[in-house]
């Protein structure tokens, strides 16, 4: 394998573990929903049309492993959960921007709108 190749290999692995912190339908917009401050499950849900409680609860504790959230317990009656993005989370916000605009661009040119 020449330097060109081994450079390539490398890059597509990076890029596959990035992607696998962050596929799927509703992880990004979980993100998304967290670059505009701490919230509890019920907000996240109501802000993301269409997820489900089952499916919240499964990409939250995914995001949770991956280090790009964070989950934190409150002592109080009742307990309170609140999610936030962890500096890692934060970390993503360029990327984040990048894709709100190339999905600007996509809706014109695809959808139309």
């Amino acid at each position: 394998m020449n330097q060109k190749e081994a450079v390539c290999q490398q890059r597509l692995l990076v890029t596959r573990d990035a992607l696998e912190a962050i596929q799927g339908k509703w992880r990004v917009p979980i993100i998304v929903s967290l670059t505009y401050g701490n919230k509890r499950f019920g907000e996240i849900q109501r802000e993301i049309v269409d997820i489900s409680p089952k499916m919240l609860s499964q990409e939250l504790k995914a995001l949770e492993m991956n280090k790009i959230i964070s989950r934190t317990l409150y002592d109080s009656m009742p307990v309170t959960v609140e999610y936030s993005l962890t500096p890692l989370g934060m970390s993503m916000q360029k990327l984040l921007d990048e894709i709100l605009n190339w999905g600007i661009y996509f809706r014109k040119e695809v959808v139309g709108k």
